[in-house]
């Protein structure tokens, strides 16, 4: 699995804007003329070479700086080929002849802006990320909401809403929140928040998938419960839930919990729900998940392979967990291949109450070194309990590097209902990190430490 490295885009409305219409040709084919804008930052260097936006001077963009109202409602009245003649608003605060008051006032005639409760539009406050969503809901017609929750702003679902505003903004695949389940409306908007924003309503490419982040682990306490596509009775069924079948909570409507179980993802009366059962020693069941297989090989060099590493060291892990009395369930026991979302699925199903996944870095530097282990914050507290005991035991254990435990949503952790972390060995185009993935010692070193820490997390969770 390649190594990972975080992307950061960068972006920046001048305090006046150049943008022409949607038809420009580039500027120049892969151009980027910004100091601070990398080459893969894609939707900074799309918007630059779609000729919609300039920097504050040639050479940057001045990320961290704020958006203005102003700002905002002239660059998206440029994108939408509004009317921008300078002239009189009905807003007392905006002058006639400022450059954005064309842009302002056919925005207000098109209902895409609607100024504040005193009757000005206050063009130099800086825009926040709550009043953006309210822009680009407006401006770019959007009318379907989704399944979408925060834990900063309150279920509201009438027409006016900020969070029937967001909720658009995240369906329609323009944002994802901030993090860790939240959206921070109120925080102000900065440049580089703003070009994402912009990028993804203008390319679909860019757009992402919201994932909402469990927020509650419960248990079903009945047998044949429905669960629904909507939160009444009236909505169609998806299928049942048994008593015991965990359901991890990403948000609640009313008396109505959305979430996922097994392979199913809806809504639940709450009264049916109660807190999950702590694990006993009798009850540890883990699914392990060794990466690829099949036809996907996984990263390849100094004669081995991925998916065979990873097989070959989780099934030693199987069998000196099973000899600490820890049930497991593998996702392939063989060189076969499953998708990402069966991999998930299939550990759910089981039974199973924790899942990890074994992998073998590569990067494309050779000198990259050492073990790390990845959680999800999308998934609850346990996966970053399970992901550092697991660390923790490994690094010393093949007596290389030690690169931590981080945060990163790998589809198989991120979308996961369980606590769930997965795990890279080494890496394989390191020559000294492969030479030990080729030893059977330190593969039995290796899957020796992941059991341990494995059980280390069971018995950190029987007391907690």
């Amino acid at each position: 699995m390649k190594n990972v490295f975080s992307k950061i885009a960068l972006f920046l409305v001048a305090a006046v804007f150049v943008i022409s219409s949607f038809g420009v040709q580039p500027v120049s084919a892969a151009s980027n003329p910004f100091k601070d804008v990398s080459w893969s930052d894609e939707e900074i260097l799309y918007l630059w070479n779609k000729g919609l936006i300039n920097g504050v001077d040639k050479n940057s963009f001045g990320p961290s700086e704020s958006v203005t109202r102003e700002q905002a409602a002239t660059l998206i009245g440029r994108a939408l080929g509004l009317n921008g003649s300078l002239r009189k608003t009905s807003f007392p605060d905006v002058d006639p002849k400022r450059y954005s008051s064309g842009y302002i006032q056919t925005a207000y005639e098109k209902g895409i802006i609607t100024g504040n409760s005193d009757g000005t539009f206050r063009p130099q406050e800086t825009m926040t990320r709550g009043e953006m969503a309210y822009l680009l809901s407006r401006a770019f017609k959007y009318s379907n909401t989704g399944n979408v929750f925060f834990s900063d702003i309150n279920v509201d679902t009438s027409s006016n809403s900020l969070y029937t505003a967001v909720s658009k903004i995240a369906t329609a695949g323009v944002s994802n929140g901030t993090g860790t389940g939240t959206y921070s409306p109120s925080k102000k908007l900065i440049r580089e928040e703003f070009a994402i924003f912009l990028a993804r309503a203008l390319n679909s490419s860019y757009r992402v998938t919201y994932q909402n982040v469990t927020i509650d682990n419960l248990r079903v306490t009945v047998n044949s419960l429905n669960i629904r596509t909507g939160p009444s009775t009236g909505y169609y069924a998806l299928g049942k839930l048994n008593s015991g079948d965990a359901f991890a909570v990403y948000g609640y409507k009313g008396a109505w919990a959305y979430g996922k179980s097994g392979s199913y993802t809806g809504y639940v009366h709450s009264d049916y729900l109660a807190e999950a059962v702590p694990a006993t020693a009798s009850s540890r069941y883990i699914t392990l998940d060794p990466g690829h297989g099949g036809h996907d090989g996984g990263a390849t060099a100094n004669g081995l392979r991925e998916k065979d590493i990873n097989l070959d060291v989780a099934k030693r892990v199987e069998a000196k967990l099973k000899a600490k009395g820890i049930k497991v369930y593998m996702t392939r026991s063989t060189d076969v291949f499953h998708s990402l979302s069966a991999r998930v699925d299939k550990g759910v199903a089981s039974g199973s109450d924790t899942f990890l996944s074994i992998h073998t870095n590569s990067a494309g530097a050779h000198g990259a070194s050492g073990s790390e282990t990845y959680y999800s914050a999308s998934v609850g507290s346990d996966s970053k309990e399970l992901a550092t005991f697991v660390q923790n035991r490994l690094y010393v254990a093949m007596n290389h590097p030690n690169r931590g435990v981080k945060n990163y949503g790998f589809q198989v952790i991120r979308t996961n209902p369980l606590p769930a972390a997965l795990v890279e060995l080494g890496f394989i185009t390191n020559d000294y990190d492969a030479a030990k993935l080729a030893s059977g010692t330190y593969k039995d070193r290796a899957a020796a430490a992941i059991a341990a820490g494995i059980e280390d997390y069971y018995n950190w969770k029987a007391k907690n």
